[in-house]
């Protein structure tokens, strides 16, 4: 491990049983570049303080302009040789990848804890998940298979993919580690070099990340960039030489990367941009396991930071007050308190600046006449006074004209609705400009997948929430974005289809 760089807490229980964190060191991220740890051109620093305590705890490299054509130019550098390997040999590489994260798990799990407000019980599968997708890919990688034509009989027509080169993944702060880590398998495999921007906040597990590549990778296959969007972002996606990049945050910063990406050249784009995401529940659902998966559709555990949260529950008017009441008792009993205590079930807001916009929402609700039926303050305490907390609130009585209706929030406030007809609350749920999941709850399995098909969305859970599959596509309608994710589709997404005429 390097010595610039070493966990700020670790976790234990003392003698009496009770939880205790321990503060050892501050951190200091740097970036990876061509096989080396770099502090940046202009060496300048982004301060970064613990969610749950607003402790700093490190700082990290705020990348620009010249440090972006430097991790371009070593990924280009680096492509031809990476391309040319089997893709056995590209599949060893990301193996030994998937065994350091593992090997350093612990490090890089109390790591995204203190720095993200995540809780470590729930973070854990963050961590095995990472290696989990490098070591999966590995195995796909067979399919990336090209295609023979009948399109004359005197000539042989064939397909191959080749990979696109140097391609780069934009990293939002909720799941950091696990998004860059997970991001790698597909792009390398494929035969790129890649391009990491870490979020704005919560980049400090980067660093340990980028001592894994730098240590398993050969120089200039993974780069990492870190700091703002203005300028290290656009500058990546705007590079002309980046031909291939990949998204995962709010709508107006997609929007933003598709312009600036056209004037940079013509690029191919993946956008996961978040939802509004619908639950709709039939009268004759057991009003029992939808208040359960209610609260654990919405992500409380995440504090709602998750784009594929169920944060619409539109109850059938008969079930409505029995279910509502369920769901605000489970979610008073949601104990908040340290990310870092296997206890607690729910941590921080993940900055300042995202917990003011969340308090925002949660006013505009109670000011557009919603009914609060608990939450939306701060949480009571000592513990709570510093720190950018929110309490898990649930709003009943919402109609479609509120703001906290038709916006997304990306906190832990959930909306409830009543509903009597079904072709209306169809039309309520496809009414958003988002479009990423949905729910669709009863027992008669037809109405259930009459309104899957009728629900604009690109991942419909029925009868279940949240979950996702390896090998099942993960990606928006709509403005939620376009390409997708975890499947197939996404690691051929990483090649470009080249026609081959032979005359015999």
């Amino acid at each position: 491990m390097n010595d610039n760089f070493r966990p700020a807490t670790c976790g234990g229980r003392d003698d009496s049983g009770e939880f205790v964190m321990n503060v050892r060191a501050q951190m200091k991220g740097q970036m990876l570049i061509g096989g080396e740890m770099v502090a940046g051109e202009a060496d300048k620093w982004i301060e970064s303080v613990n969610p749950a305590n607003e402790e700093r705890i490190g700082e990290f490299v705020a990348g620009d302009a010249a440090d972006v054509n430097k991790a371009v130019a070593a990924a280009e550098k680096a492509q031809p040789a990476w391309a040319a390997l089997d893709i056995k040999e590209r599949g060893k590489y990301l193996k030994a990848m998937a065994k350091r994260i593992r090997e350093r798990g612990e490090e890089l799990l109390h790591t995204e804890v203190i720095d993200t407000g995540n809780t470590i019980t729930k973070m854990k599968a963050d961590i095995e998940g990472a290696a989990e997708q490098l070591e999966w890919y590995t195995g796909l990688a067979i399919e990336m298979k090209g295609e023979t034509v009948p399109a004359s009989s005197k000539h042989l027509h064939i397909t191959v993919r080749e990979p696109f080169g140097v391609v780069a993944r934009i990293v939002p702060f909720n799941h950091p580690l696990s998004f860059a880590a997970r991001g790698l398998a597909g792009p390398l495999i494929a035969g790129n070099t890649v391009v990491i921007k870490p979020p704005e906040t919560s980049s400090l597990s980067s660093h340990i990340l980028g001592e894994i590549a730098k240590e398993v990778m050969p120089p200039g296959t993974v780069n990492i960039v870190t700091g703002n969007g203005m300028p290290a972002g656009d500058a990546i996606v705007r590079h002309p030489r980046v031909k291939r990049i990949s998204f995962t945050g709010s709508i107006p910063t997609g929007m933003a990367i598709q312009r600036a990406a056209a004037e940079g050249g013509i690029k191919a784009l993946t956008l996961e941009l978040g939802g509004k995401n619908p639950f709709i529940v039939y009268p004759d659902s057991d009003p029992d396991k939808v208040a359960d998966a209610a609260i654990a559709g919405m992500n409380f555990a995440w504090s709602g930071q998750s784009c594929g949260s169920t944060s619409r529950l539109m109850l059938h008017e008969q079930l409505y007050k029995k279910v509502l009441d369920r769901v605000t008792e489970k979610v008073a009993e949601i104990k908040m308190g340290d990310p870092m205590d296997p206890k607690s079930q729910m941590g921080p807001m993940n900055s300042k600046h995202h917990m003011e916009r969340v308090n925002m929402m949660i006013k505009s609700g109670i000011d557009d006449g919603a009914k609060l039926m608990i939450g939306g303050k701060r949480p009571p305490g000592k513990e709570f006074e510093r720190g950018f907390w929110v309490e898990p609130t649930v709003f009943g009585d919402v109609h479609p004209q509120m703001k906290i209706a038709r916006e997304e929030i990306f906190g832990p406030v959930l909306s409830v609705f009543s509903w009597r007809d079904e072709d209306a609350i169809i039309e309520l749920a496809n009414s958003v400009e988002y479009g990423l999941t949905a729910a669709v709850w009863t027992t008669d399995i037809k109405r259930a997948l009459k309104a899957a098909r009728r629900v604009q969305s690109g991942m419909v859970w029925v009868n279940g929430v949240g979950n996702h599959f390896k090998g099942t596509p993960y990606g928006g309608y709509k403005n939620s974005g376009v390409g997708k994710e975890s499947c197939l589709s996404e690691l051929l997404s990483y090649t470009e289809e080249k026609s081959i005429q032979i005359f015999l």
